[in-house]
């Protein structure tokens, strides 16, 4: 055996032991409601500094064509992880009604929204107040 195969297999470990961007996310193409339709994303309330707690809590699934200018009352400001499914654009906005700073998200996953500023000092983890969310 090779001196180099033993730190090859300690590198390969230790790369692996290292926590994924994505976390305990889903992977955008696995987004799907329980029937088998496509989900155009889904939101979290729940978010940690370790990758592998995000994308917990509560769940909301948007579909195809969803179109929230006033997100119900207990999902206003909470959303700190989201998902886009493949071919699939989120567009959220910081104000009811569709005002405010607005943010494109492609398809994707996005575990922690304390990562994408929003404006200079804020970001968008407990920010987002409408959205609009498309397919292709």
């Amino acid at each position: 055996m090779s001196p180099l195969c033993p730190l090859l297999l300690a590198l390969a470990l230790a790369l692996a032991a290292v926590p994924g961007v994505r976390g305990a996310c889903p992977v955008p193409a696995d987004l799907k409601s329980a029937n088998g339709t496509r989900t155009c994303a889904k939101l979290y309330d729940k978010s940690d500094p370790y990758y592998e707690n995000c994308c917990g809590g509560a769940e909301l699934a948007l579909q195809p064509g969803a179109d929230l200018p006033y997100l119900p009352s207990d999902w206003t400001n909470v959303i700190s992880s989201l998902v886009v499914g493949q071919r699939c654009e989120l567009t959220v906005w910081s104000i009811r009604g569709k005002a405010g700073k607005k943010r494109k998200f492609s398809a994707g996953t996005y575990p922690r929204l304390e990562e994408y500023r929003r404006g200079i000092f804020g970001d968008w983890s407990n920010a987002i107040s409408a959205l609009y969310c498309r397919c292709n």
